[in-house]
């Protein structure tokens, strides 16, 4: 069987100094790359640009796709106005990566979104997030580790009968690396993992179709822990599908 084409949605790096100071590139981290090969598919990264019908042929290229992590989501998009805590913002990026979702869902394919991915595709569904993890009541764990992306820090309970719960078992070690988390789950959604001090750690949406958040980066664990391998697995499978 030909090997399903896996979509991974892209940023833009600018550059600091150089012959080019406030250059844009297009970019996504190799891990996203490497770990969608070491689990049977071929990686296509998807370039940020500004044409609907654009996207929608993006949409249509891929069997599946991964909404990468990165940017703070602009609070304007649930109704909030901006916290101090709040990191960088990059305002045509909520727009494209929103308008990829949608375009992907409409043809209903499989989604994985990452960190920044399962925000973003929370919010584009009607939920909210955290700006900030003080914000969320009972949050005392460290969500952001600063350091060894590919070592796991901390754990995470699975709801039995989720769709992660066949992947991952009850009980999995994560990282960490944000400061915003998933507050009011989007309709359509539920919540199928949490950290040990109530924030959400996982989403999936409610049906047959696999479209899942998870706000950890099991990219960078991939190589090295076998269970993170099986969640890029499990994707090329729904992939086929």
């Amino acid at each position: 069987m030909k090997k399903p084409i896996i979509g991974i949605s892209g940023s833009l790096i600018i550059d600091q100094g150089g012959m080019f100071p406030g250059y844009e590139r297009a970019y996504v981290n190799d891990d996203y790359v490497q770990s969608v090969v070491r689990a049977g598919g071929v990686p296509y990264i998807i370039p940020m640009v500004y044409d609907d019908e654009v996207i929608k042929a993006q949409a249509e290229a891929i069997d599946a796709l991964i909404m990468s992590g990165g940017h703070d989501v602009n609070p304007m998009l649930y109704g909030e106005e901006p916290c101090k805590e709040l990191g960088g913002l990059l305002p045509k990026r909520d727009t494209f990566d929103m308008a990829l979702i949608k375009a992907v869902m409409e043809l209903g394919k499989p989604i994985l979104g990452i960190c920044r991915g399962e925000q973003i595709l929370n919010v584009v569904n009607g939920g909210s997030l955290y700006q900030d993890l003080k914000f969320a009541e009972g949050s005392y764990i460290k969500h952001n580790q600063g350091h060894l992306p590919n070592f796991a820090t901390h754990t995470v309970t699975v709801k039995e009968g989720s769709k992660l719960h066949e992947i991952l078992g009850s009980e999995t070690l994560v990282n960490s690396f944000h400061h915003l988390a998933v507050k009011t789950v989007a309709p359509g959604f539920k919540a199928v993992a949490y950290s040990k001090d109530g924030i959400v750690e996982a989403i999936e949406k409610e049906g047959d179709v696999f479209v899942m958040g998870l706000q950890w980066h099991p990219e960078m664990l991939s190589k090295d822990y076998s269970n993170m391998a099986k969640v890029f697995e499990r994707l090329i499978e729904e992939a086929k599908k």
